[in-house]
């Protein structure tokens, strides 16, 4: 009796595993695969690593946001050009969620100091076009506000939703 029990318990647990992963997956505009960008993914040529309330590691780069500067077009939240005076971010396609994370808040630490900073997405910073999968890609008022200097090219940091 314990056996067969047992047996449809672990039928159940099969089948809501199951059905949770495909519901996980569905009708989601995210190009890197939806909802996972939150647990962790590998797919359609995208992979980033999960997302955790906590932190989760990155390497922080520097944008020039401005019209004419290296971060090319403007940005894919808002259309808009904006101020590297302003706390802002382009986050790996994977973590951009497809833009389900725009003009939201992220908090950003670095590993090296401890300071923190929260920035808000303003773009993408596209993981199918050059951009490693685990970018925070911010302005250089953020890496002001951390206390690096921009010419450094790349720091460790966490970040997580704010």
């Amino acid at each position: 009796m314990a056996n067969a029990t047992l047996a449809v318990v672990l039928a159940v647990l099969v089948l809501v595993q199951v059905s949770c992963g495909v519901a996980r997956h569905h009708h989601d505009p995210d190009p890197c695969g939806g909802d996972s960008v939150l647990l962790g993914h590998k797919g359609n040529g995208c992979s980033s690593p999960a997302v955790s309330a906590h932190g989760t590691r990155a390497v922080m780069t520097v944008n020039g946001f401005q019209k004419g500067e290296e971060g090319g077009d403007p940005s894919e939240c808002d259309g808009k050009y904006h101020s590297d005076n302003d706390l802002i971010v382009a986050l790996s396609t994977g973590w951009y969620a497809g833009g389900k994370r725009c003009h939201n808040k992220i908090r950003i630490t670095s590993v090296q100091n401890g300071r923190t900073v929260e920035a808000t997405v303003v773009d993408e910073c596209d993981s199918r076009h050059g951009c490693k999968n685990n970018i925070v890609d911010t302005s250089k008022a953020v890496w002001k506000k951390l206390g690096h200097d921009t010419d450094i090219g790349e720091v460790p940091v966490t970040w997580s939703d704010a």
